[in-house]
């Protein structure tokens, strides 16, 4: 309480209540500006707000502690009065801060991260599913971001999702498969990378890693659960002997309770109303988004593929009907299956009536022969059990083998005609196979090494593959080169091939290596996921 302050009534010894604007004589009372407690009051109440707002009650809390602190805040705009007249009433400290917010704008980093969840160490079979939401995102981002996924865990080593934003402005959440079975225990890396893509070009990149654990088969729970938290939690309460844990406040706490012999373990995260008895029935957390930088001139491939093929609606005279594109370091030929195949070049044997994919066809091996780059060049080993013919001689299983152009490779050595190859081009960055059985209006094939840049000048190549367009694998996708004017263009569904040196009418560019044909590839298969586009 204060004694009246009216001016024109200076003897007057009534007593004023806080709040009140006149005394028990009616005096009016001058209005004064906000007290320190007034002002501490508010940054408490700033503080003690919900996370979703805390970012825009920040500038007011620096606004609101500067003269406190003795920091000299900039000048307000002169729009704005610095001394108001007595008769006019005080501003409120969230006035103030509403002021002090407009008129001291704060750069407020994004604190985005991923929420890693359904994680089961013990999940049968080793069958893992993860669910990944993104939170805290800036708005301004791309309506659409791509998830990048590589782990030794996922099959082929690399995954690719995409995040897309709701309507209610969050982002769906994607789920990722992969298996365990038969991997060693202990701890595997998960690296995450999230674009942001604008115009075909990555605009903004967030990188973060995490780690998966695999247990032994003997594991306990327990045991899981206790390799885990050590490396997540940061709360641990433990009670012995019939002792008392408890446990209150906190918020985003990864907890490690444990109560023994007749121990008593209480939680109350600061629940609002009564008690919360709380089950975690999966393992989640959450892991930091990190916005890296990017240089100026960022090509991003805006259809990343390792297998794609291009297909011609309307072959002309040695045409082939599909051409089939590879960008792996080493390629595995092999033997057709529609359900997890063991090699990358699935191939089969061609009659004069059309592809048959029984009969001779089975006499090849699943995995058959491998082409990789080798000191000496391009090479190709035999890995089969029936044998491969490179000009009419066995050059005996696992004995690598430099290919020459126009080598003719036979599968197998034991049957002659299943499959025949040609060695028809000789690149710095691949090799061009072409049949020269009665699947040659079928198919030919490109082999290309991944992120490689072509050298047009020194390609050696026969007639049949000379007229074929120059490709090859960057940023993860294929790539289209023009001879004469050094123009690249990306290779994607969309693209108009026919505007393209090289490309006859009617192709068109699919995203999968055999698109006639619907292959099932699970954990077991040896190619890189196929991502299926609506």
């Amino acid at each position: 309480m204060k004694k009246c302050s009216n001016p024109e009534h200076p003897h007057c010894t009534f007593w004023v209540l806080p709040g009140e604007t006149v005394c028990a004589g009616n005096h009016p009372q001058a209005t004064t500006a906000p007290s320190s407690y007034d002002l501490l009051t508010a940054l408490r109440s700033a503080r003690s707000e919900p996370s979703a707002t805390e970012n825009a009650h920040a500038p007011a809390a620096d606004a609101v502690t500067a003269p406190l602190m003795g920091i000299v805040a900039p000048a307000l705009p002169s729009r704005i009065p610095t001394a108001m007249p007595a008769s006019t009433p005080a501003a409120s400290p969230a006035a103030v801060a509403t002021v002090a917010t407009a008129a001291h704008p704060a750069y407020q980093p994004v604190q985005a991260h991923l929420h890693i969840s359904g994680f089961d160490p013990r999940a049968a079979g080793g069958r893992q599913t993860l669910k990944m939401e993104l939170r805290g995102m800036s708005a301004a981002c791309a309506p659409q971001l791509t998830l990048r996924l590589r782990s030794d865990l996922i099959p082929r080593g690399h995954v690719q999702h995409d995040f897309v934003r709701t309507t209610r402005g969050d982002w769906r959440p994607v789920f990722v498969e992969f298996s365990s079975r038969n991997k060693e225990h202990g701890q595997y890396q998960i690296e995450v990378e999230v674009h942001s893509h604008v115009d075909g070009a990555v605009a903004q990149k967030w990188v973060c890693t995490f780690v998966i654990l695999v247990p032994r088969r003997d594991a306990t729970l327990t045991e899981i659960h206790q390799i885990f938290l050590s490396t997540h939690k940061n709360v641990r309460v433990m009670a012995d002997d019939a002792s008392i844990a408890r446990v209150t406040g906190g918020d985003g706490c990864n907890l490690d309770v444990t109560a023994r012999n007749a121990g008593i373990a209480h939680v109350d995260l600061s629940a609002p109303q009564g008690k919360i008895d709380m089950g975690f029935t999966t393992i989640a957390w959450d892991e930091e988004l990190i916005e890296v930088d990017l240089p100026a001139a960022s090509h991003c491939h805006p259809h990343p593929s390792q297998a794609a093929c291009l297909v011609n609606a309307a072959p002309e005279a040695g045409e082939q009907r599909q051409i089939r594109l590879f960008a792996l370091e080493e390629c595995m030929l092999g033997r057709f299956e529609l359900v997890d195949p063991e090699a990358d070049v699935l191939l089969s044997h061609f009659s004069p009536d059309g592809q048959d994919n029984n009969g001779l066809t089975r006499r090849l091996s699943g995995r058959h022969a491998i082409i990789r780059r080798g000191q000496q060049g391009f090479e190709i080993e035999d890995v089969s059990r029936y044998g491969v013919l490179l000009d009419g001689v066995w050059p005996g299983k696992h004995k690598p083998v430099a290919l020459r152009l126009g080598m003719r490779i036979e599968l197998s050595a034991s049957i002659k005609g299943i499959v025949v190859l040609s060695v028809t081009a000789l690149l710095a960055h691949g090799v061009i196979l072409h049949r020269i059985d009665h699947g040659a209006r079928a198919e030919c094939f490109y082999l290309l090494l991944p992120e490689a840049q072509p050298t047009p000048a020194s390609h050696l190549a026969t007639p049949q593959a000379s007229c074929l367009p120059v490709l090859f694998h960057r940023n993860g996708g294929f790539w289209h080169i023009d001879t004469a004017s050094g123009k690249e263009t990306a290779l994607a569904p969309a693209t108009a091939l026919d505007k393209l040196s090289g490309f006859a009418r009617h192709n068109r560019f699919a995203s999968e290596p055999y698109p006639e044909c619907w292959i099932i590839r699970t954990e077991g298969a040896a190619l890189c996921d196929s991502v299926l586009t609506a």
